[in-house]
């Protein structure tokens, strides 16, 4: 064996390594805690969690440089120096039957973890009672919604999700006759009439209402009560030429028409929509409180489920009781004042089941172990007795 291999065998196979990456992980949980006040739940995550570095800004530039290992490299590493510890040290016996199951059952948890960081995907579903929906909404991706509205009982909607407005490049779809060119992008900003910010740069909309509003660039949020009101400015150009630079924001609530080919057309941006291929109707919402007080006993939702084949489904969804259908698990999150609208979150998590999984192998292995050991210690103890004896 090669001495530089064998140097990389013994550091992965190392209990130093083991705690120190316990150390930096305990580390990185308080500092996240700190700064979760600033980013809130879904920023901490993205920041110190779901990245292999934790990553600032140099003081007085722009640059922003790693400086801490974050969650995914320190997991990465802890799995690696678990698996290697296990192929290079421990040897499999049915006394250590126990110890095996409880570090599978780890390893298990740090994959379900990672598998769940890169594929759950979060939406809320607003809902009014007696409407029916067939779509949730993103709680922090949007889109750039490009409608055909010439009919006036279908649309043709074409979307285009915000991250390729960043990216800059010109968009041409085969569902639009004229390409989409991004001008510039904000991750979010407050939207004012012109005349309130005299002091603004001119605007670079040529049509739609754009060119009558000023844009104030804010700090990008990752709070759990905020939410970032992106906005872009696009250029539609057609084989004739432009067809003007719009100003398009999630902050803006009502779509710009315009016309081309002999069509109507509306661009709105809002929040990137999941189509379900089945729909949900809200029957009744019902908020109970304490006698005499604001505060909520129980809020809930009844729901009518129109299932792709015609057939439908009564459910009643409420806090802890979730309804789990086609690959997604429908909470009771929230309402809005009035207890008319229910506000249903819409998770999509395919490896959901892997923690549960994980520690009930866990558990199961530290209470074999435990048995195990305890019936040792009870044998070895009745043999002590009957020598005595």
């Amino acid at each position: 064996m090669s001495n530089p291999f064998r140097a990389a065998r013994d550091l992965f196979v190392s209990l130093k390594l083991t705690v120190v990456l316990l150390v930096l992980s305990i580390i990185l949980i308080f500092w996240a805690t700190l700064s979760q006040t600033d980013l809130g739940v879904w920023g901490v995550q993205q920041k110190f969690f779901h990245s292999l570095f934790v990553v600032v800004k140099i003081p007085g530039t722009e640059v922003m440089a790693p400086i801490y290992p974050g969650g995914y490299l320190i997991g990465g590493l802890l799995l690696v120096n678990l698996l290697a510890a296990h192929f290079y040290r421990f040897k499999y016996t049915w006394r250590k039957t126990g110890i095996w199951l409880t570090h599978l059952g780890l390893i298990l948890l740090l994959v379900g973890e990672l598998l769940s960081g890169l594929q759950q995907k979060d939406y809320d579903l607003t809902i009014n009672n007696g409407q029916t929906l067939n779509y949730a909404e993103s709680q922090r991706d949007d889109e750039v919604a490009i409608i055909d509205d010439t009919d006036a009982k279908n649309d043709v909607v074409t979307a285009i999700p915000n991250r390729l407005l960043e990216g800059g490049d010109t968009i041409q779809t085969p569902g639009l006759p004229f390409r989409v060119v991004p001008q510039f992008f904000f991750q979010n900003v407050n939207l004012t009439r012109r005349e309130n910010a005299p002091d603004a740069p001119p605007s670079m909309a040529t049509a739609g209402i754009g060119s009558r509003l000023a844009v104030i660039p804010l700090p990008a949020t990752g709070k759990e009560n905020e939410r970032n009101l992106p906005a872009a400015y696009v250029e539609l150009v057609g084989a004739q030429g432009s067809l003007g630079t719009f100003l398009v924001s999630s902050f803006l609530e009502m779509p710009q028409h315009f016309s081309y080919g002999g069509r109507d057309w509306k661009i709105i941006m809002r929040p990137a929509r999941r189509y379900f291929p089945f729909s949900v109707t809200l029957q009744k919402f019902r908020h109970d409180v304490y006698p005499g007080t604001d505060n909520a006993v129980n809020f809930s939702s009844d729901v009518t489920l129109h299932q792709p084949d015609g057939s439908t489904r009564n459910f009643h969804i409420y806090m802890n009781n979730p309804l789990r259908y086609g690959g997604l698990t429908f909470y009771q999150a929230s309402f809005l004042p009035g207890d008319q609208t229910s506000i249903l979150e819409v998770v999509r998590n395919p490896s959901w089941r892997i923690p549960y999984i994980a520690c009930a192998m866990m558990a199961v292995g530290m209470i074999f172990q435990f048995l195990l050991s305890l019936t040792r210690f009870w044998n070895r103890h009745r043999a002590a007795d009957y020598s005595v004896a």
